[in-house]
């Protein structure tokens, strides 16, 4: 167990050191960032999750000592965490009717990917925002950013210019020069619509993110353990991968929770987008299943990536609501034999 510890306090150091280079803001610092959580994940799916909570410890001291006690609670909440819980679950198993370890199953597995994401965000935009209005005003000041570049890349109209007409108004001697209150030309501007619905969607789109991140830090870190030989647990059936239908009820309330107020309203938001790419996900996976033994398989596999790589995410829509189908269908499972 002690050599477990060790190990585990070293990768918890790498993670810390990964996660602190994006205060480079370089690109390079960026990339290697990314893989900040790999490390925690490794140590938790091959060695013990004891080891994974050692590298959670010792990363999140290490940057609270060397850098600040901010970006110490900031790498705990939102990717060591995270971390350690999934490769906590994806080692869980219990005894089967037959004496066999039944593993974690990988759809609900999924499942708990996608409220880990959501309940990150919500952690993050806590602690770098602990007053609502503030985030609220930080998301809209981004917001507004982001539309502006698309304005200036001419993918949105620019704003009404009313101040011409103001000053024409204004050199004029007639009585339009005091005409009544009128609503301002910027009530109409499409781009600042754009804006103030891109902020509402923040959370959504973030968490989508974020969960689809988590998912590929869990297949590629148990890639690695599988190479290495400490995998405990066999390589489960990807593509037979099926959220329970209970997950449609969280959506449910999901969206309920969206209409709250306050931070309770961002994570029912985030939870939206974070289950809507776990649905996506999982129609992504119903896709290779059932094409499987079909003549022309790779064919339509390559033809549906490229679908969706050419629609910039429009597809996604339709693996979602395919995914949604598939949980409630649930016909992919195998069913009971009745007995003869």
């Amino acid at each position: 167990m002690g050599k477990d510890i060790g190990i585990g306090v070293g990768a918890g150091l790498v993670a810390a050191l990964l996660f602190g280079l994006l205060l480079k803001a370089s690109a390079l610092a960026i990339l290697l960032y990314l893989l900040a959580p790999l490390p925690i994940l490794i140590v938790g799916l091959g060695w013990s999750h004891r080891a994974g909570l050692a590298a959670v410890a010792s990363g999140a001291v290490a940057l609270a000592l060397i850098v600040s006690p901010y970006l110490g609670l900031a790498f705990a909440a939102y990717l060591a965490i995270p971390a350690w819980w999934l490769a906590y679950l994806a080692m869980l198993g219990r005894p089967g009717r037959d004496g066999t370890l039944e593993w974690y199953p990988t759809g609900r597995l999924l499942a708990w990917v996608a409220g880990t994401a959501a309940l990150a965000f919500v952690a993050i935009a806590v602690i770098a925002s602990p007053d609502y209005d503030t985030f609220r005003t930080q998301i809209g000041q981004m917001s507004r950013r982001v539309v502006q570049v698309q304005v200036q890349r001419g993918r949105l109209p620019p704003p009404a210019q009313g101040n011409a007409a103001e000053g024409d108004a204004a050199k004029s001697d007639a009585p339009k020069a005091e005409a009544p209150d009128a609503a301002p030309p910027a009530a109409d501007d499409l781009a600042g619509e754009v804006a103030d619905a891109l902020a509402t969607l923040a959370p959504a789109l973030a968490a989508q993110g974020l969960a689809v991140l988590f998912t590929f830090y869990l297949w590629a870190a148990a890639r690695i353990v599988q190479i290495s030989g400490r995998l405990p647990r066999p390589w489960p059936d990807i593509p037979a991968t099926a959220m329970p239908r209970s997950v449609l009820l969280v959506l449910v309330g999901a969206l309920a929770l969206s209409l709250a107020p306050g931070f309770v309203g961002v994570l029912g938001i985030a939870l939206i987008g974070a289950l809507s790419a776990a649905f996506a996900l999982q129609g992504l996976a119903a896709f290779h299943d059932r094409s499987r033994g079909r003549p022309g398989r790779l064919g339509l596999l390559i033809g549906l990536y490229v679908v969706l790589l050419l629609t910039q995410g429009i597809a996604m829509l339709a693996l979602v609501l395919f995914g949604i189908a598939d949980t409630a269908l649930d016909r992919r499972r195998p069913q009971p034999r009745s007995g003869a």
